[in-house]
């Protein structure tokens, strides 16, 4: 088949960058617009930065600013970044940035270039072979099980603090074998602030000879400098040893001063450790640190992430266990979550080249002397690259997806990449499975993470209060539920499930049909929901016959044969407010973006716990559902669902949006974009949570942390919509407005017949229902108590499937045509 088949594809067209022509290679970087006499860009640098490297991506991937009497060019395209770190590693050494850190703490690893750098490299790769990792591991876990048991319920903690000091510990302990004291642990975090700071205004200075004045930035970054060389000296020289190092033996110290340096046939000196000491400190504190704040910072944004990194780790990691390797390479989830976490919050707000010849990047002839600067936070949320970039998907790593491409640099790449990867990657991933066995963090309200910019992308102002998490019992299976309260996350509390008509008691299956809906109860419901929509303003008496032709509720009682009473109710509310949604954007919301924006954004803001000053019929009738959807479900229901309605609602203005650029699936939008689109902008995800809802529970948090689940539901909402699509198409062919139909698209984007793209479509429903039948018995074997929610995701299709076929809605008015 499949002209349907979806292949990794971006929502955004990616830019055409033409092999470029002999005459294209001595192209001049355009000049970004907006530079100040005197100033140039240095002030909308400082203001925001990730905001104005973000911007320069439009004009090009390489672009001039000014920065004073300075030009520096900027590598916007991820692809000319690799070429820059890869290719031209050996013409373009590292930049200024890093030489104020070569003036401060010698040549090390992290500054020098060339021979001398590769020299050290063989020098120092032992210690992060992948016979060490196993040791490693077993630090990293005591180190944090040991903070992580000196905190006491109840405590506040200052997280990004928090992490710093578990951070510097786990690589003070894991590759100097030592102990550092509180108050040169204190000393250390006191003192990296001004540094950085000292670091990022130096390397700006248009002459190094600044950096010699007695200005208190310098006086400040001159003394932080000190600071930093005792510590390291502390751990350099201890003598104390810790568990698993063997007193000192087989230490970062202890195989730097065993080694020679090839240039000179000499023992590396006492001043080559310790630039080695600091650069390990350097690199593996902040940005570890940084990034366990974040990580901490989403979950609790993403109950439901978490939930199934929990889930995850009970059946690959139990409690307790010393991890491995090996365990640690069956957390593809979790690997999936901070694989995100580093893209969305990539630490390294910019790093600095220098061409120290001319060069040719992409079009571009980049002169001698040329500083080259580029921002991996502003590549890893380049929208080209990473569909909507600034949401928090961990999906989007699943099966391979994006790891390992060019656009995704986090450790750089080349000779330079950085030497600690695998030892980072371990750290996030055993300190945070630590910390989450035993605390379940929650947010202190009005105190969530913020970036804070210099050259690195620090996380400042969360504060969490811990609370002890429940005891999970073996197998994955919960002893009790987290209840958490909507003004945070509350304490645990443990609730039996109610049972549920219709199911089996021991094992949650349904009954072998549902039973017998009585009769007028649809009829009766129906009459409910219309005194509902005009009470609310959504519809006026005469527009009433029009709209019940749709028959509405024929769609929910084919769709959920077991509701009754008032989620009987709840369903066809929901679903007629949608319904009247949607079609408001048949006129001319749906051709103008700021229109869409402004009747979708205050919806969108509910979700939030926003409120409005003056509230529309559409928006107060929308407040109230959202209160009915989510009253009495828990926090990790309530994310999903309100997650979810997001990605449904955005379609709005996102298809009113292409409309109004052109970039409708006739010219620009593909197939996989439109599909995207078409899943989310179905409100198919909304209704299959509302089957937990319905049944009076919620499905097991186990299987909702299954893979297949995920990709079941896709499944669901793909061949719900594609069947839409089928009915709906008469209809939007004769729209004059462009319609985001999967057969329009097929025709159109890719040359088929009506005929043909109709008989694809019909195939690939057939396909996703074969699959979903796989997914569905392989769930079900695994997770039988959560059978009713499986079969309650075919019930859907085939109620689309059923009122599709017969509604009113798709008629195609008799014009004369």
């Amino acid at each position: 088949m499949s002209l349907l088949t979806e292949s990794r594809k971006r929502i955004v067209p990616p830019r055409n960058t033409p092999r470029p022509s002999p005459l294209a290679r001595s192209a001049v970087p355009p000049l970004a617009p907006g530079a100040l006499p005197g100033l140039g860009h240095a002030a909308a640098l400082l203001r925001d930065p990730l905001g104005f490297l973000g911007s320069l991506s439009r004009h090009g991937g390489v672009v001039r600013i000014r920065l004073g009497p300075r030009t520096v060019c900027v590598v916007t395209d991820a692809r000319l970044v690799h070429t820059l770190l890869v290719a031209l590693a050996h013409d373009c050494p590292r930049g200024a940035v890093q030489d104020t850190l070569k003036t401060a703490f010698g040549d090390g690893l992290l500054m020098s270039e060339g021979q001398a750098h590769r020299d050290r490299r063989r020098i120092i790769q032992p210690a992060f072979g992948p016979d060490r990792m196993g040791g490693y591991l077993a630090v990293m876990h005591q180190v944090t099980e040991e903070r992580a048991g000196r905190w006491h319920p109840g405590q506040v903690l200052d997280v990004a603090k928090e992490m710093n000091h578990l951070a510097l510990e786990i690589v003070t302990r894991s590759l100097f074998g030592a102990r550092l004291s509180e108050d040169a642990t204190l000393a250390f975090h006191r003192a990296l602030p001004d540094m950085v700071k000292g670091q990022i205004v130096q390397s700006l200075y248009p002459n190094p000879s600044l950096a010699r004045l007695p200005l208190p930035v310098n006086r400040r970054f001159d003394a932080a400098v000190r600071v930093l060389n005792r510590v390291v000296d502390q751990a350099v020289n201890s003598r104390s040893g810790t568990p698993g190092s063997e007193d000192g033996h087989g230490t970062l110290p202890t195989l730097l001063r065993a080694a020679t340096d090839p240039a000179t046939g000499c023992p590396l000196t006492e001043a080559d450790v310790r630039s080695e000491a600091i650069t390990m400190f350097g690199a593996g504190t902040e940005t570890v640190s940084t990034t366990l704040t974040w990580l901490l910072d989403e979950l609790l944004r993403h109950p439901e992430v978490e939930a199934r990194v929990l889930a995850e780790l009970d059946e690959h990691l139990p409690a307790g266990a010393v991890p491995t390797p090996e365990a640690l390479a069956r957390l593809t989830y979790t690997r999936s979550v901070t694989q995100e976490v580093v893209r969305l919050h990539a630490p390294n707000a910019f790093l600095m080249r220098t061409a120290r010849v001319p060069v040719e990047l992409g079009p571009y002839r980049i002169p001698a002397g040329t500083e080259l600067l580029y921002s991996l936070t502003a590549l890893h949320r380049d929208p080209v690259r990473h569909p909507e970039p600034l949401a928090f998907r961990p999906e989007r790593w699943q099966d391979g997806g994006g790891a390992g491409r060019p656009s995704f640099l986090p450790f750089g790449a080349g000779k330079h990449k950085c030497i600690g990867e695998a030892f980072a990657w371990a750290e996030l991933t055993v300190a945070a499975a630590a910390i989450l066995r035993r605390w379940q963090p929650v947010a202190v309200p009005g105190s969530r993470a913020r970036e804070v910019v210099w050259t690195t992308v620090q996380a400042q102002g969360l504060r969490v209060r811990l609370a002890p998490r429940e005891q999970r019992a073996p197998g994955g299976g919960r002893a009790g539920r987290a209840a958490r309260t909507s003004g945070g996350r509350g304490a645990a509390a443990s609730r039996d499930e109610p049972a549920v008509p219709g199911r089996c008691p021991s094992t949650g299956a349904p009954a072998a049909s549902p039973p017998a809906r009585p009769p007028g109860e649809l009829y009766a419901a129906a009459q409910r929901h219309d005194d509902w929509a005009v009470r609310h303003g959504l519809l006026t008496p005469t527009e009433l016959p029009g709209y019940r032709s749709y028959a509405l509720q024929e769609l929910i009682g084919h769709a959920f044969p077991r509701a009754r009473g008032t989620e009987l109710d709840l369903l066809l509310d929901m679903l007629g407010w949608f319904t009247i949604l949607d079609d408001r954007f048949d006129g001319t919301p749906g051709r103008r973006p700021a229109e869409a924006h402004a009747l979708v954004d205050p919806l969108i803001s509910v979700l939030d716990g926003g409120d409005t000053p003056s509230e529309s019929q559409l928006l107060g009738s929308w407040r109230e559902l959202w209160d009915r959807q989510s009253a009495s479900m828990s926090p990790a229901w309530r994310a999903r669902a309100a997650r979810e309605w997001r990605e449904c609602l955005a379609t709005f203005p996102a298809e009113a949006d292409h409309r109004a650029r052109g970039t409708v699936p006739a010219h620009g939008l593909g197939l996989t974009d439109t599909m995207r689109l078409r899943r989310h902008g179905s409100c198919l995800y909304p209704f299959m949570n509302i089957l937990e809802r319905v049944h009076g529970a919620e499905a097991p948090a186990a299987l909702h942390a299954e893979p297949a689940l995920h990709r079941l539901r896709a499944h669901t909402a793909d061949a719900a919509t594609l069947i839409n699509d089928l009915y709906s198409l008469e209809r939007e062919e004769r729209q004059t407005a462009a319609a985001f139909n999967t057969v329009l698209t097929l025709q159109r984007a890719l040359g088929c017949t009506r005929s043909r793209a109709v008989r694809a479509v019909r195939d690939r429903v057939a396909v996703l229902r074969r699959e979903s039948e796989v997914l569905r018995r392989d769930l079900q074997r695994r997770h039988p108590a959560g059978r009713w929610y499986l079969d309650g995701t075919r019930e859907l299709v085939a109620g689309v499937q059923a009122w599709s076929s017969t509604s009113d809605r798709y008629l195609v008015p008799d014009d004369g045509r």
